[in-house]
């Protein structure tokens, strides 16, 4: 995976009076969390800009007061209504010991249900896995070009070596979704056909009445 390096420095009291402080001062309230204890720190916001904005995932190496950490975004927590960083948690990271991440998931080429008129969906964006860091891979490649209109790729479609996948089996991750023209012009079809049906029935009832010929052509119905 790709790294990041990222600088900080440990906060010198913890609370919320001292968090709305750093936050004024364009400085995030942090919280590194994973190894002997917690680690309380602050990091300019700016430095989110290359690890929020994009569906990436990266491997951080966070430089705290001269000590380096590597870890990894585990939560992010945002204002309400300004949408302003108000506070990140980050996980330390360890050889040999098993994290669980969200990859981001690569479609690959088109479906043959869209080229059929189809709408290609994209219910997962991620897909959550466990497994050592050195076997975690950047994103996820899936190949769509197969998919037909209903078809769909799922979690339990996926394989994935030494990598333990966290979703529900059953979880949609892609789907071409039958197109609304083509359910009205499918509909259409089928009334058209049953209209067809009838009209020739009721012909055939209306020209031949039970039990007697035809009229000859001209010749009047009674009561008519």
């Amino acid at each position: 995976m790709k790294t990041v390096s990222m600088s900080g420095s440990l906060r010198e009291n913890v609370g919320k009076k001292d968090a709305k402080k750093n936050r004024r001062e364009g400085k995030i309230p942090c919280v590194l969390y994973g190894g002997k204890e917690q680690i309380h720190f602050q990091m300019e916001e700016k430095a989110f800009i290359k690890i929020v904005f994009t569906p990436e995932v990266y491997i951080l190496k966070i430089n705290i007061d001269g000590t380096e950490y590597n870890a990894i975004m585990q939560d992010i927590q945002y204002h309400p209504v300004s949408d302003a960083i108000l506070h990140a948690d980050f996980l330390e990271i360890h050889p040999g010991k098993h994290i669980s991440i969200g990859v981001p998931v690569i479609l690959k080429g088109t479906a043959i249900g869209v080229l059929q008129g189809g709408k290609l969906i994209q219910k997962l964006r991620r897909v959550r896995v466990k497994g050592l860091i050195d076997d975690l891979p950047e994103d996820i490649d899936i190949d769509i070009t197969d998919i037909t209109i209903g078809g769909s790729v799922k979690i339990r479609d996926l394989e994935l070596d030494k990598l333990e996948l966290l979703d529900p089996a059953n979880s949609v991750i892609v789907r071409v979704k039958t197109a609304r023209v083509i359910e009205e012009e499918i509909e259409e079809e089928e009334e058209e056909g049953v209209e067809g049906a009838e009209g020739a029935e009721g012909e055939a009832t209306e020209g031949t009445p039970e039990g007697g010929e035809a009229p000859a052509q001209g010749e009047k119905k009674e009561g008519k």
